[in-house]
């Protein structure tokens, strides 16, 4: 057992931080002394670990709370997302890290204010705060959106270039995404046009071709010509926008999610986001596809 005084200088917490997470029953201590004071056994201690590895990522208290107290927490995976999402974060300050070091050499660099998209990430977070139901409803759970966020955060240059091919602006995109969050409730109750039901039943049809057998080596002619005709596919049916390596490293990116992957096995094969995502890659390193 560790006294609150002792918790704190082990993790760099306050006490008066611990005393507040008490209070709003966050972390309660595991037992009190005669004399009221608190005491911390290492259940305590690891799960006040989980909450600083959130509290790092972002999480407001009262989601951490939710998560934690939810009868399926599972913290082994709770601490696999929240390294990947680490990972993305890292990912991302080392690139501007990379950038600032070149401004510093006087070189001349493009400047990134044409594909900020700040003002779309505000609004999924507010979407996240305010439609919580709904994010859990459509995304699994409240770490899964997160993970979506730090995603388009972590490709922020490449999401931009495919919303101005589509859209012509960066603003355009964010106006559009912005009105399918305000109208997320009745656009996803609204029942699928015929056409786009076709495009669905054909796009199950392909994919269930590819991970027919999960054995056959991923770079064989007869894998890679049905990744040629999935590509084919999104390309004939993406509204006449030519689609190139970063949409390409998008799908590839969504297949390797913890979340996409479970969808996509579940729906298909266990191991099916896996052969995918390699198929993919694959096909990505062997073909050469527009950059822009």
């Amino acid at each position: 057992m560790r006294t609150i005084s002792q918790v704190a200088e082990l993790t760099g917490s306050s006490i008066r931080t611990l005393q507040y997470y008490d209070e709003i029953g966050l972390l309660k201590p595991s037992e009190l002394t005669p004399s009221g004071y608190r005491l911390y056994n290492d259940a305590a201690l690891q799960k006040l670990q989980q909450i600083l590895f959130f509290k790092e990522l972002g999480f407001k208290l009262k989601d951490i709370r939710e998560i934690l107290e939810k009868p399926d927490f599972d913290r082994i995976a709770a601490f696999k997302q929240q390294k990947e999402l680490l990972l993305l974060k890292r990912n991302r300050t080392d690139r501007l890290i990379q950038l600032l070091s070149r401004l510093e050499k006087g070189e001349q660099c493009m400047s990134f204010k044409e594909f900020d998209l700040s003002d779309y990430i505000n609004a999924l977070e507010a979407f996240k705060s305010n439609q919580t139901e709904e994010v859990i409803r459509h995304w699994g759970s409240v770490e899964n959106f997160d993970l979506f966020i730090q995603k388009i955060k972590d490709d922020e240059p490449e999401v931009a270039k495919l919303a101005i091919k589509q859209f012509g602006s960066v603003e355009k995109y964010t106006e559009a995404m912005k009105y399918n969050l305000e109208h997320f409730s009745e656009i996803m109750e609204i029942q699928l046009s015929e056409e786009v039901k076709e495009i669905s039943k054909q796009s199950e049809i392909l994919y269930g071709k590819l991970i027919a057998d999960l054995s056959e080596n991923v770079s064989s002619a007869k894998i890679q010509s049905i990744v040629q005709e999935i590509w084919q596919f999104i390309q004939k049916n993406s509204t006449g926008v030519s689609l190139g390596k970063p949409y390409m490293n998008m799908l590839i990116d969504a297949y390797s999610n913890d979340y996409i992957k479970s969808i996509t096995d579940s729906k298909y094969k266990k191991g099916a986001s896996d052969y995918i995502t390699k198929a993919f890659r694959h096909y990505l390193e062997t073909h050469a596809l527009e950059n822009s």
